[in-house]
C-alpha cells in the first residue's frame, strides 16, 4: 500500500532546483509516496518533464500544453515525445479565468490535443477553469475518451457531468481549505499541484509530493473511512487510468 501524486510540477526549475528536487523527492518516497507523474504545461516544460522523468526511478510525465499557451499552436514540434513516451497527455483544456482571452485559439489547440490523445491511445490530464459549457461540447465530439480533471473547482451538477462521462477527478491541498463538492472515493486521484495549493496546515510553503498522505488523512475524515482505503483506491486508479507499473522503491514510513 502506498500513494501516488498524480499531477505535479517538481521539474519546474523556477520552484525546484535540482538539490531542492531531489531532496523532494527522498521525502516523498520516505512519507510513502511511491510514484509521481510530473506534468507537461508547454512545449519546452513537457521536455523538462521528460528529461527529469528520465533521469528519476518512479516519475512518470505527462506531455501537455496548457490553453494559457494557445497562441504558440502552430509552433509546436512535439519533440519531448520522442525516446521515453509520456503516460498521458496533459495538462490541457479550457481556461476562462483570466482576461482578455482567446477562445477560438483555445478550443483549437483543446481539440489537438484531443486528437494528440487518440492517435496515441494516451487519457487526458484535464485543466478546466470556467468552461466546462465548450469543454463538455467539445469531448462530445471525440468518443472514448479517458482522463481525469485535474483540480477540479466547481459546480456539484458540472461535477455530476464529470462522473457521467467517466473521468476522474484530481483531489489536492485545495480541497482541505475550501467547500469543493468531494467525488466519490472510487473516482478520485490524489495530486499535489506542487509548488501550488498547499494543503493544510502547510499553508503559506512551497507544496511538494511529500503532503499527499496528509490530503489523503483529509479525505478519510471528510468520506468517514480509513486513511489505508484512500490510500488502496486511489493509488489504484492512478494504476489503472495511466498503466502504471509497480514501484522500484519499497521503502516507507506507513501510514
Amino acid at each position: 500500500m502506498y500513494f501516488i501524486d498524480s499531477h505535479c510540477h517538481l521539474h519546474d526549475q523556477e520552484f525546484f532546483d535540482l538539490q531542492k528536487a531531489e531532496q523532494a523527492l527522498q521525502k516523498a518516497t520516505y512519507c510513502n509516496v511511491k510514484q509521481i507523474i510530473v506534468i507537461g504545461t508547454s512545449e519546452r516544460d513537457s521536455l523538462a518533464a521528460a528529461k527529469f522523468a528520465q533521469a528519476h526511478t518512479d516519475v512518470f510525465y505527462s506531455y501537455g500544453v496548457h490553453p494559457s499557451e494557445a497562441a504558440f499552436l502552430n509552433d509546436l514540434q512535439f519533440a519531448s515525445l520522442d525516446g521515453q513516451s509520456p503516460i498521458a497527455i496533459g495538462e490541457v483544456g479550457l481556461d476562462y479565468h483570466y482576461q482578455p482571452i482567446d477562445r477560438k485559439a483555445q478550443i483549437k489547440l483543446f481539440e489537438r490535443m484531443l486528437e494528440l490523445a487518440t492517435a496515441r491511445d494516451l487519457p487526458l490530464i484535464f485543466h478546466v477553469r470556467e468552461a466546462f459549457d465548450d469543454f463538455f461540447a467539445i469531448i462530445e465530439n471525440t468518443p472514448n475518451l479517458r482522463g481525469v480533471v485535474h483540480s477540479f473547482t466547481d459546480s456539484k451538477k458540472n461535477l455530476r457531468k464529470v462522473l457521467d462521462h467517466g473521468f476522474y477527478v484530481g483531489v489536492n491541498g485545495l480541497a482541505t481549505y475550501s467547500t469543493l463538492p468531494t467525488p466519490p472515493l472510487e473516482r478520485i486521484l490524489l495530486e499535489t499541484d506542487a509548488p501550488f495549493l498547499t494543503p493544510e496546515p502547510f499553508r503559506g510553503t512551497i507544496n511538494e509530493p511529500a503532503y499527499v498522505p496528509d490530503i489523503a488523512k483529509w479525505l478519510a475524515v471528510k468520506l468517514e473511512v480509513p486513511v489505508e482505503q484512500i490510500a488502496e483506491i486511489t493509488t489504484q486508479n492512478a494504476k489503472r487510468l495511466f498503466n502504471l507499473p509497480d514501484p522500484v522503491v519499497r521503502r516507507s514510513c506507513g501510514l
